[in-house]
């Protein structure tokens, strides 16, 4: 299927900018360009920004919850973690995303506001993404969630999160993972796929731009064979929660996150998969650009309410 016209125009936008590569930018330039959504989101009961405490002394996680009803009944859970190659991304520019979220998958969505690379390499943001999982089921009844029904899940950086996430909870059984959502996350450090190949450049994320968050993220290159930044490395998938893997056919990322969700159905894990063939990464959060974003959603909140 040829590139979408939506995305095309939207690429041919982007080009007209003439942007420099990210590793020629200053950070802060960088994270400026990551705005919220144009518009006004779609309105949901409630939204409240509430702090996890650590006791490992860790700093505090920030989170948002966002209730797509008063009516007191326990819904599903959905950890949301935000993309951004773990360097860029808040809680403000998923916003509205977040809230579409909730009412698609009549869910609480409790979004994380984990810390960022390079101030803090891994496994920081990967451990702020467990402790507020943790938080959430230990806290589940007040925050209105059902703590057998808790789904971790985010786009890109944040899909990698939230497989690791899983793979940690099976470990240290601190809580328990109903299902998980795989928005073309990244699984492991391979930048020469055939995906990252042939859509090395021009496509909203380069191979260029990947290597470079890589660099952001960890401390030391060996760092990438521990399964919580490689979930793919994982010897052992068996025992997981269901997925539901979500890819963008010209996307750097997409024969990685296909690649897993096949390994997860090896393991015995049940695994759902649907692939935009006319999308690019990110593709997601830009309800406001593409139709296929708004079906995203849609599909996603189907797959939540069906845990």
């Amino acid at each position: 299927m040829p590139l979408h016209p939506q995305c095309q125009a939207f690429l041919d936008q982007l080009q007209a900018l003439n942007i420099p590569p990210l590793d020629q930018l200053p950070l802060e330039q960088i994270r400026a360009m990551s705005v919220p959504i144009p518009g006004e989101p779609e309105p949901v009961a409630s939204v409240e920004d509430r702090l996890v405490s650590r006791s490992d002394g860790e700093p505090d996680v920030p989170v948002r919850v966002y209730k797509p009803s008063t009516d007191g009944q326990p819904r599903t859970g959905f950890v949301f973690y935000h993309g951004g190659g773990w360097a860029i991304g808040e809680l403000d520019t998923y916003d509205s995303l977040c809230q579409l979220l909730a009412n698609a998958g009549d869910c609480v969505v409790v979004s994380v506001g984990y810390r960022l690379s390079p101030e803090h390499r891994f496994p920081a943001g990967v451990e702020d993404a467990f402790a507020a999982t943790v938080w959430v089921g230990e806290n589940a009844a007040e925050l209105g969630i059902d703590s057998v029904r808790i789904v971790v899940g985010g786009d890109s950086a944040g899909g990698n999160l939230a497989a690791a996430v899983a793979l940690m909870a099976r470990e240290r059984g601190s809580v328990s993972i109903a299902a998980q959502v795989l928005v073309y996350p990244i699984t492991n450090d391979d930048l020469d796929t055939p995906s990252y190949l042939e859509f090395a450049e021009g496509y909203m994320l380069t191979r260029r731009s990947m290597a470079w968050f890589w660099e952001q993220y960890l401390e030391f290159p060996e760092q990438a064979a521990d399964v919580r930044c490689s979930p793919a490395k994982a010897t052992d998938l068996s025992g997981l929660p269901p997925a539901f893997v979500l890819t963008a056919r010209y996307d750097v990322l997409r024969d990685e996150g296909e690649a897993y969700a096949r390994a997860l159905s090896d393991a015995g894990v049940g695994v759902t998969t649907k692939r935009y063939d006319g999308m690019i990464h990110g593709f997601l959060r830009r309800t406001d650009l593409y139709d296929d974003a708004r079906d995203a959603v849609q599909q996603i909140g189907s797959f939540i309410r069906g845990v």
